[in-house]
């Protein structure tokens, strides 16, 4: 039987870094974690072992480390973040062809001081995360924004009842119910120029606006309504 080498991609996942903005009062600070995915002209390492076109993963691991540090304006966004290093493994290192950034962002709210946000004391908002998957190749590039663990309940609203029924069903019917849920969402942009922070804030609004204001009948009708809400918007 004959075997041949399919698609492959091999990289680093989740290197962990963060980066502090003293530059400016009040500072900033940014809380990543970057996965990389990189496939190309890599047969050679699989089939005979040669490892002349092999970027090593510490090497992918130190490359994030450093565009953390030298492209400071980039790493603000988790897209902006994901777009320099997926274009910078494509254009800059001659076997890969193609490039996939994952990047999950972990927010810090300001403390409050006198009634005030502190200039530089943080608190970790455990109430989603924030996401991001860049894909470059050949000049293109893909670039998905997302959220995920936004956990959401509302108390009444919600309805479930009409369902299939088999003999395995012991769920009673229910015109008044609690529903929770924890939400993953992406969405694809088709354009680069965008202001990230204030597209993934209206998009959260938006979620979560519907989330609260729809009237149930489904769990699944109510996802729709938020997606369809962040289209239309």
């Amino acid at each position: 039987m004959g075997v041949t080498l399919g698609y492959n991609q091999y990289g680093k996942a989740e290197t962990r870094v963060v980066r502090v903005y003293r530059d400016a009062d009040p500072h900033e600070l940014v809380d990543y974690n970057v996965s990389v995915a990189l496939s190309g002209d890599f047969a050679d390492v699989y089939l005979t072992g040669d490892n002349a076109n092999c970027l090593t993963t510490d090497a992918t691991k130190n490359t994030v480390y450093a565009f953390a540090a030298e492209h400071g304006e980039q790493a603000r966004q988790p897209e902006s973040f994901g777009l320099a290093l997926a274009r910078h493994f494509v254009e800059d290192v001659e076997p890969v062809r193609r490039a996939r950034v994952s990047v999950e962002m972990y927010p810090w709210v300001r403390l409050q001081q006198a009634g005030a946000p502190h200039p530089h004391a943080f608190a970790r908002d455990g109430s989603h995360l924030r996401t991001a998957g860049v894909t470059c190749e050949a000049g293109r590039v893909w670039v998905v924004s997302g959220v995920r663990e936004l956990v959401l309940l509302k108390t009444t609203d919600s309805e479930f009842h009409d369902f299939l029924r088999d003999r395995y069903t012991t769920l009673t019917p229910t015109d008044d119910r609690i529903m929770a849920t924890s939400v993953t969402a992406q969405w694809w942009h088709t354009d680069t120029g965008v202001d990230w922070s204030k597209s993934h804030a209206a998009v959260l609004a938006t979620m979560t606006e519907v989330f609260a204001g729809h009237h149930s009948l489904a769990l699944q009708q109510t996802l729709y309504a938020m997606g369809a809400a962040v289209l239309e918007e």
